[in-house]
This record gives C-alpha cells, structure tokens and sequence, in this order.
C-alpha cells in the first residue's frame, strides 16, 4: 500500500488552487477589455473633436488652450499653414530645423512628415506632391503622398 506524502482534499488541491484557475482566465479578459476601450476613446484622426470655435473662445482663451497643446502639435498645425503659405519644401525645412533645435521632437518627426505628405497631396496633386519628397524623417513625406493617392 503507497501513501502519498501531500493528502489531497476531496475536491483537488484546495481553494487556493481554484482561485489561481479563476483569476488566471479572468484577468487577461479584463485587461484586454480595459486596454480596447482606453484605445478606442483616443483621437487617433489627429482633427480636434470641435474644428468650429464657439463666441466662448476669445483670443486669450484660445492662446492658453494653444499653451496646453503638445508641441508636436503646435509644430504640425504651423508646419501644415506653412505648406499652404509656400510649399512642401519650406515646411520640410522648418520640420528638419525644429527637430535639429529640438531634438525631443525627432519621435514625432515621422508622423509629421507624414501628415505634411497628406496635405501636400490634397493642395498640390500627388504628382507634384512627391516631388517635393527627400529624406526628412527618412522617407515619411514620401508615405504620406502614397497613403492619400491610395
């Protein structure tokens, strides 16, 4: 006759074993879920929620909402007036000389470029657009154009 050296309950190895098996399935779901919805409330278009301006933003208001922005932000919005004023060419310029004086900004370099290449195809067609293309953020204006042509 063998005995074992752990007696084991008659429901398997004990509560806590169950509770590790509960928790062990439900857990990942919630953060899953959890993750999904904090992704899903984010922007990701890049547009403000409210492109109007109500009689409420005075000048002042909207210089202090400008002071809260990210200044990546503020660098896309004067790089995008910039596009329309000249060219692509001087806003990818501007773009390089912010990322060279601010080096903090060089994460965000690509997203911008892209954004740049996006805009250069609606004002200037995709054919004049591209070849307004060089090695900015590597080749990120360049995707821009090909992403609003496709």
């Amino acid at each position: 006759m063998t005995h074992s050296i752990h007696p084991q309950t008659r429901r398997g190895r004990g509560p806590a074993r169950r509770i590790g098996r509960s928790l062990a399935l439900v857990l990942p779901v919630v953060m899953v879920l959890s993750g999904t919805l904090a992704v899903a409330r984010v922007n990701w278009s890049g547009n403000p929620q409210s492109p109007v301006l109500t009689a409420a933003d005075t000048s002042a208001g909207a210089s202090s909402r400008n002071a809260a922005r990210a200044p990546q932000d503020v660098l896309r919005d004067q790089l995008l007036m910039e596009l329309q004023k000249k060219d692509p060419g001087a806003a990818l310029t501007q773009l390089q000389q912010a990322v060279n004086d601010r080096p903090s900004l060089a994460r965000h370099c690509a997203s911008i470029a892209r954004s740049l290449g996006k805009a250069a195809v609606r004002v200037y067609g995709p054919t004049k657009a591209q070849s307004y293309a060089r090695p900015v953020c590597d080749t990120s204006f360049a995707t821009g154009v090909v992403a609003a042509n496709g």
